[in-house]
Order: structure tokens, then sequence, then C-alpha cells
């Protein structure tokens, strides 16, 4: 039987921190290690044929963060989006940002728009950094875009709504993986994980390997997404056929 996959798959990467205190290193090579763990995962859905796969990078709430700490992951950021280019250039992988742009430190920014026009016509996957994110405000940021747009009342729906969030034609994701052993959302695409399956994992984020991923799909593939309907119409739906 073919594996069901999902096509869309989220990722709130937790645990880089601890996982450089358990071996008594500084924060920042729990930091440089977790690159290399979403250079693993982008890999490897990659070559699974994922079409979509979103990290969890920076929410807004991280600017709360030591000073050093932050110059230290936006120098990070930095460093990974330059040396990734050529290899997402290779994957036909396209490069895409959702968050607060203005927030982000000039030569960040620059970088980042500057590999998303080199990447945009590539067709095999969208790698989406999520960067000074937060879910509630891009819900605030897309409300306030449609009252400037001048947006009836009666006009307002889910797909006029999704119009007006930072990446309107992001599909949803199907499965939202945490790692850490923490179980929450955190701030992350709320309005889009609605109907997401959710995956909680106790590996901390570096140790997330392939294998961790496997049994993420795994799981999804075990499950049946209902979509708020019946069993009855489920099967009917499989089956081919129209439901009410």
């Amino acid at each position: 039987m073919e594996e069901r996959l999902p096509q869309h798959i989220a990722v709130i990467m937790d645990g880089n921190g601890r996982w450089a205190k358990e071996r008594g290193l500084p924060r920042s090579e729990g930091h440089l290690a977790g690159v290399e763990a979403v250079r693993t995962l982008v890999r490897e859905c990659r070559v699974r044929g994922i079409g979509h796969v979103t990290v969890y990078a920076f929410s807004k709430e991280n600017w709360q963060r030591p000073e050093k700490e932050v110059r230290f992951l936006f120098d990070l950021f930095l460093r990974f989006i330059r040396q990734e280019l050529p290899e997402l250039m290779r994957q036909d992988i396209r490069l895409a940002f959702i968050g607060d742009r203005s927030d982000l430190p000039f030569a960040v920014r620059q970088a980042l728009e500057y590999a998303m026009r080199k990447t945009a016509g590539n067709a095999s996957m969208v790698f989406t950094l999520a960067i000074s994110y937060s879910g509630r405000e891009e819900i605030l940021h897309a409300a306030r875009r449609a009252l400037t747009a001048g947006l009836a009342p009666e006009r307002l729906n889910e797909d006029t709504f999704r119009s007006f969030l930072y990446a309107p034609d992001m599909p949803d994701p199907d499965l939202v993986i945490r790692t850490s052993g923490e179980e929450r959302l955190s701030n992350f695409l709320l309005f889009q994980s609605a109907y997401a399956e959710l995956y909680f994992s106790s590996v901390l984020w570096p140790d997330f390997d392939a294998k961790e991923l496997q049994k993420a799909l795994d799981s999804y593939a075990g499950r049946t997404r209902r979509f708020g309907r019946t069993d009855e119409q489920l099967r009917t739906t499989s089956e081919g056929m129209r439901y009410e």
C-alpha cells in the first residue's frame, strides 16, 4: 500500500537550548546543531516528495531573549540563507518567508529577499522560514489589511480573509510537529492549523533525524482526517460518491 504523506509539514523546532545544556555546552552550540537538523528535515522531505515545509525559526516572543543570543541567531540565519542558496537551487526548492519583515536586521532582510528572488522559479518544494512570526499578529495584520482595502463585511469569509494573510497561497499544514516534549502550538499558524494533525515528539530538535521524521509520518499515515465528517460520510467520499 502506498504511504499516505502530508503535503505540508510545519515544525515547531524546540529544544536547542536544552540539548546544549545537557552536554555542558553554550546555547549557541545547540542552535548550530539545530541548523543541521533543519538541513536533514528539508532533504528528507524533498526526497519523499512533500511539497511544503515550514519551520518556526524565531517567534515574535523570542525578541525577549538575551540580546547576545538574539544577535547570534540572526547571524546564524544570515549564514544559513547564504550557505543554503546553492543547495536550494540544486534541489529545485523555493524559499519563502512569513513574519514581520520590518523587524529583521537589514542584512538578513536583504539576503532573504535575494534568495527568494533567486529561487522563485523552483517548483519541487517550498521551504518557508517563519521569522519574527506570531499567529495572532498575522491574524490582526490580515484584519487591518482587509479594513484598509475597504472589504465589505458581507464579503468577508474564510477565503477572502486568507487572501490577506502573509502567504495566502500557502496550503494549510496537514501535519504540525513539535519537538522536545512540549505540547502546544505557541502562537504558530493559528488560522492555518485549524484541521492539522498534531505530532509531539519527546526528542530535542537537534536530535530530530530521518528516523524521527519517519515516526511522525507513520503516525500521520495511521490517522483518519475527518474535517467534521462522520465515518459514513468518509466512507462515501472514499468511494468517490457525493455526500451532503
